[in-house]
């Protein structure tokens, strides 16, 4: 019998590389790759587990379903970051004048 790969074996690891790249993103775009992946990998898991004869491809779900919850973490911490620094310079206003200050210290 032909083994087949574990369908969106790929996909779950390339939304495993881009929810740690994402977490550059204020958070935002990482947390939504993470738990994509997750669901995804969860999903390729039970597909796998049931007949592992008939697939290959397991090992990017691992890969992927680790880097997603790395991105997890990473994205968590960035939004948890951004919101207690938020809170700290005062508001929108105060941090726009943070970015401007920043802006014209550095050349931007």
């Amino acid at each position: 019998m032909e083994k087949r790969e574990l369908p969106n074996s790929t996909l779950i690891l390339v939304f495993g590389i881009l929810s740690i790249v994402g977490c550059c993103c204020y958070g935002v775009a990482g947390l939504v790759f993470g738990i994509i992946a997750l669901v995804m990998a969860k999903k390729a898991i039970e597909i796998y587990n049931a007949e592992p004869e008939l697939y290959t491809g397991y090992q990017n779900v691992k890969t992927g379903r680790i880097l997603a919850i790395i991105g997890i973490v990473l994205s968590a911490l960035g939004i948890i970051t951004s919101l207690i620094s938020f809170l700290f310079f005062g508001g929108i206003n105060a941090w726009q004048e943070v970015m401007e200050e920043m802006g014209r210290q550095y050349g931007g």
